[in-house]
C-alpha cells in the first residue's frame, strides 16, 4: 500500500480531504460534491487525515443521515488509516465516539446534560406512529374529534406540528404555506400542541422532534453550548443539503466561527421539503462566516457514461440557483440517455421487462437494473407484468421495520419496562394479555400514573378474572425487567419468549413474522444497553422483512424497483424512469411554486444520476391518475417533462415504441384486393 494514503484522490478530492491541517488554521469548509463524485470517499480520507496529523478520534464529531452511513464511514477511515498506521488503525477508528445522525447525536447529549435543562434522563423516545397516537389522545380530550366540521387527523396534525418545530416557522405560516387546508383551525391546533406537549412531559417521553428542539434550545444557553462545543475539535456533516432549519441552528452554535467544520453536501440534490429540508442551509453556508466558507467542488464523476452526465447536466443546467459545477468522466463512449415513447402504461410495463430480460441475457444481472418512479403507485402497471412474467423484484420506499405490528408489540413491552410512565408504550403492551382490553389498561395507567413505585403498583393490581393467568407471569416479567435482573440482551430473549404464543394466536403468518423478531434479537446483541437499543432503533430503523414483501424472497436475482427520493445515493448499470411526463415529473401536487417546481427538476436530475450504462426516460402519452375529484380515477394525457424542453433533445436519443415495423409484422395477411367498405356504408341506407 502507498505510503501516502491520499495518493489515490484526485486533486479536488486530495484540496478536501487537506484543508487547514497544513496551514495550522482550519476555517470552515464546504464540499461541493456533485452525484457519483466520490463525496464519502473523500469524507472518510478527511477523517483519516486529520488523525494522522494528531486530531484525537474522540473529539471528532461525525453527524451522517443513518447509522449505517457512519458504520461505513468509520470502517473506510479504519481501512484509510491502516496505511499509516498499521495493526493500530483498528482502535484509532473505534475511538470514533462521536458518529451518527443528528437525531441520535442529540439523543445522547439530551441524556448527559439531562440534570442541566431539568430533564429525566430516563426518557423513552416514539416514534411517528407512536407520537401521533398520542397527538390523538389529546385531540380526543379536548374535544376536538367531535367537532360539527372535520378537524385534522393525527396524522395531519402531527405533520403540522413538525414542520412547524423543523422549519423554526411559525404556525400559521406553516399553515397558509403547507396546510392551508387546516388555516381554520389555527387556534383549536395550538392548543392541540401545547396538551401534546404537556403530555410528553408528564409521561417523560421525547417524540423524533423534540431530540433537536431540545438540543437547539439547551444550546441557545451560552453555558451549555461552551460546554458541548468544546468537546469537539472537529464536526464533519455529510449530506448538508438534506437538514433543516433547526439542524443548521444546532450546527451553528456548536461551531459559531466555523473552525474545524466540513460540511458535505450537493444542492442538485436537495430533494426532501416534505421533511422540512432547507435548500438555503447548503446556498448559504459560505457567507455565514466572516471570512466566507472555503468551497472544494468535486465535479469528476466516476459513475456514469458522458453521454449521461451531458444530458444530466444539461437539466439541472436550467436550475434558477445553484452552486456552478458541471460534471465531466474520463468514462468515453456510451449511448446518450433514451427518451421512449409508448402509448400508455401497459406499453411502458412491455418495454421495460422486454429490455430487462434482453439486458440480463447479455449478462447485466437483475440486480444491477432499476426502474425508478416518482411516486409509489406508478409503478402497479409494472408489477403486474413483472408477476406474469416470474421476474422477481424487490421494492423499495414501503413499510419501515417498526411499523409491523408484531415488532411494535414487543418494542412497546420493553419501552414500558424503560419507563412506566410511557402511556402509549404501556397502553399497547397490557393489553397483549389475554383478558385485558383497552378499559382495564386505561384504569391501570391512571393507577400506574398516581403512585410513586409503578413496579409494585403492576403487581398488586387485580386484573379481570379471565386476566388472572396471564397476569401473573406478565408481571412477574415485567418486575425482573424494572430491576434489569435478567441483563441484556436476555431482556429481550425473555419476552420473546413470553410473547411467542401471542404471535401464533394473532398472526396466520407468524413463522414469517417470527423472523423479524429473530433479526430484533440479532440487533439488540449488538447494543450494550437496553436504552441504547430502543433509541437507536427507533432513529434508524431496518427495512421489515415480513409485513412488505411476505414470504421470503428465495430467488438468486431480483429487479429493484424504488421511488427516486428511496434511490438517493444509490447506482445501477441499466436504469428506467416511468411516466417521464407533466404531472408525472413535475408531479401535479409540486407545481405551485417556483421553489417546488426547482425541486421536482432536482429530483428528475437524481434519478438521471443513478444510472450507470444506460438509461431510459419512458414518456407515456397516456397515464392512469388516481383519486381525482371528478368521476375518481381516470387516464389523462400529457407531454414529455417540461424538464426536457427542445432546446435539450441533442442530448437524448428518440424512439417510438413498438416501433411502426413491429405493428406491420403483427397484423394479418392482407386480402387480394382492397375491400369497398364506403360503398358498404352507402349501401346500408338504400
Amino acid at each position: 500500500m502507498s505510503a501516502d494514503p491520499l495518493a489515490r484522490l484526485n486533486d479536488d478530492q486530495r484540496r478536501a480531504a487537506e484543508h487547514g491541517i497544513t496551514a495550522g488554521s482550519q476555517g470552515p469548509l464546504l464540499i461541493v460534491a456533485g452525484a457519483g463524485s466520490g463525496k464519502t470517499n473523500t469524507l472518510a480520507h478527511r477523517v483519516a487525515h486529520l488523525i494522522r496529523n494528531g486530531a484525537d478520534p474522540g473529539r471528532i464529531l461525525m453527524l451522517t443521515f443513518s447509522r449505517r452511513a457512519a458504520t461505513e464511514m468509520a470502517r473506510r477511515v479504519e481501512r484509510i488509516a491502516a496505511a499509516s498506521f498499521g495493526e493500530r488503525a483498528e482502535a484509532l477508528a473505534g475511538a470514533l465516539l462521536w458518529s451518527g445522525t443528528f437525531h441520535a447525536v442529540g439523543a445522547r447529549l439530551l441524556r448527559e446534560y439531562a440534570s442541566w435543562i431539568g430533564l429525566d434522563p430516563a426518557f423513552t423516545i416514539h416514534d411517528r406512529e407512536d407520537s401521533a397516537d398520542l397527538m390523538n389522545l389529546s385531540r380526543h380530550e379536548l374535544g376536538f374529534s367531535k367537532k360539527e366540521s372535520r378537524f385534522p387527523q393525527k396524522g395531519t396534525c402531527l405533520a403540522v406540528y413538525s414542520r412547524v418545530v423543523n422549519a423554526e416557522m411559525p404556525l400559521e405560516t406553516a399553515l397558509i404555506e403547507v396546510f392551508p387546508w387546516c388555516a381554520m383551525w389555527k387556534d383549536e391546533l395550538a392548543a392541540l400542541f401545547a396538551a401534546y406537549v404537556e403530555a410528553k412531559q408528564r409521561q417523560n417521553v421525547l417524540d423524533y422532534d423534540d431530540l433537536l428542539l431540545y438540543l437547539a434550545h439547551a444550546m441557545a444557553e451560552p453555558a451549555i453550548a461552551e460546554s458541548v462545543a468544546s468537546r469537539f475539535d472537529h464536526v464533519l456533516v455529510d449530506e448538508f443539503q438534506d437538514t433543516n432549519r433547526l439542524q443548521a441552528s444546532i450546527l451553528y452554535r456548536l461551531k459559531p466561527r466555523g473552525d474545524g467544520l466540513t460540511v458535505v453536501g450537493d444542492d442538485a440534490q436537495s430533494i426532501y421539503s416534505f421533511r422540512a429540508a432547507e435548500l438555503r442551509n447548503i446556498l448559504d453556508f459560505p457567507k455565514a462566516f466572516d471570512p466566507p466558507a472555503t468551497i472544494v467542488t468535486l465535479a469528476r464523476n466516476y459513475r456514469s457514461t458522458a453521454p449521461i452526465l451531458a444530458a444530466a447536466n444539461a437539466v439541472i443546467g436550467l436550475a434558477q440557483e445553484r452552486f456552478t459545477k458541471d460534471l465531466w468522466t474520463d468514462r468515453a463512449g456510451g449511448e446518450p440517455p433514451t427518451l421512449v415513447a409508448v402509448r400508455d402504461e401497459t406499453d411502458q410495463a412491455r418495454y421495460v421487462v422486454e429490455r430487462v430480460l434482453a439486458a440480463r441475457e447479455y449478462g447485466t444481472a437483475l440486480k444491477a437494473q432499476a426502474v425508478l418512479f416518482r411516486a409509489s403507485h406508478h409503478s402497479g402497471p409494472l408489477e403486474v407484468e413483472l408477476t406474469r412474467r416470474n421476474i422477481p423484484f424487490v421494492k423499495f420506499g414501503g413499510l419501515k421495520f417498526l411499523d409491523a405490528a408484531h415488532v411494535k408489540d414487543l418494542l412497546a413491552l420493553l419501552r414500558f419496562a424503560e419507563n412506566p410512565r410511557d402511556r402509549v408504550a404501556a397502553f399497547r403492551a397490557v393489553q397483549l394479555v389475554e383478558g385485558v382490553g383497552p378499559g382495564t389498561a386505561g384504569r391501570l395507567l391512571d393507577e400506574l400514573a398516581a403512585v410513586a413505585d409503578p413496579a409494585a403498583a403492576l403487581a398488586a393490581f387485580a386484573p379481570p378474572a379471565r386476566a388472572r393467568e396471564d397476569w401473573t407471569a406478565f408481571a412477574t416479567l415485567m418486575a425482573a425487567l424494572a430491576t434489569r435482573s435478567i441483563g441484556w440482551p436476555g431482556e429481550l430473549a425473555a419476552l420473546s419468549a413470553w410473547y411467542e404464543p401471542r404471535l401464533e394466536r394473532r398472526y396466520e403468518d407468524a413463522a414469517v413474522r417470527a423472523l423479524d423478531l429473530g433479526q430484533l434479537a440479532a440487533i439488540a446483541a449488538t447494543f450494550p444497553t437496553r436504552e441504547r437499543f430502543l433509541t437507536e432503533l427507533t432513529l434508524d430503523p431496518p427495512d421489515a422483512t415480513s409485513d412488505e414483501s411476505g414470504v421470503p424472497l428465495l430467488d438468486e436475482d431480483y429487479l429493484i424497483l424504488s421511488t427516486i427520493h428511496s434511490a438517493k445515493g444509490q447506482e445501477w448499470s441499466q436504469v428506467f424512469l416511468l411516466n417521464a411526463v407533466d404531472g408525472c415529473i413535475p408531479s401535479d401536487l409540486g407545481t405551485g411554486s417556483s421553489a417546488e417546481i426547482e425541486e421536482e427538476r432536482r429530483l428528475l436530475y437524481v434519478a438521471m444520476t443513478r444510472a450507470k450504462e444506460d438509461l431510459h426516460l419512458m414518456v407515456p402519452q397516456r397515464f392512469f391518475v388516481h383519486g381525482q375529484p371528478r368521476g375518481g380515477d381516470r387516464h389523462v394525457y400529457a407531454a414529455r417533462t417540461r424538464f426536457i424542453p427542445p432546446a435539450l433533445l441533442p442530448h437524448f436519443r428518440q424512439r417510438a415504441w413498438p416501433p411502426p415495423e413491429a405493428i406491420v409484422a403483427g397484423r394479418m395477411e392482407r386480402p387480394a384486393a382492397p375491400v369497398d367498405l364506403a360503398a358498404r356504408m352507402r349501401g346500408l341506407w338504400r
